[in-house]
């Protein structure tokens, strides 16, 4: 698979780009000044958006069927929910798995730090 990841900070696009190859995916790191953004992100299976700016993503971005994981979390002066990095309505007419935000990425963090907490808690005590 070919996985794009749009963003490439130390926190979430680096760590998931290496989880990707990990996984034995081909990866592209892009970021918002990338020539041509539309175009690479055409090419992905995968989608990671990472990149911090509120619904930069459109559906016409996305390569039909991919699977697109918003990891970005704007607050948008003048209205009531915050968004992603995608542009949900449009992007999830075109993919065929998209995670929400609110109520995506962020819980499942959320419960992979408590995992990790009492594991860590766990091998502490042994």
């Amino acid at each position: 698979k070919h996985a794009v990841v749009i963003g490439r900070s130390d926190i979430v696009g680096k760590p998931m780009g290496a989880l990707l190859l990990q996984r034995n995916a081909t990866v592209t790191i892009c970021h918002s000044r990338t020539r041509d953004l539309p175009s690479v992100a055409r090419q992905a299976d995968i989608l990671v958006a990472a990149v911090g700016r509120a619904e930069m993503i459109t559906g016409d971005m996305l390569k039909p069927g991919a699977i697109v994981l918003d990891a970005g979390y704007n607050r948008v002066p003048g209205r009531d929910q915050d968004v992603g990095d995608c542009d949900f309505a449009s992007c999830a007419r075109v993919a065929s798995a998209i995670t929400p935000v609110p109520g995506g990425v962020g819980p499942m963090t959320i419960a992979m730090l408590m995992h990790n907490t009492v594991a860590a808690a766990q091998r502490r005590r042994a």
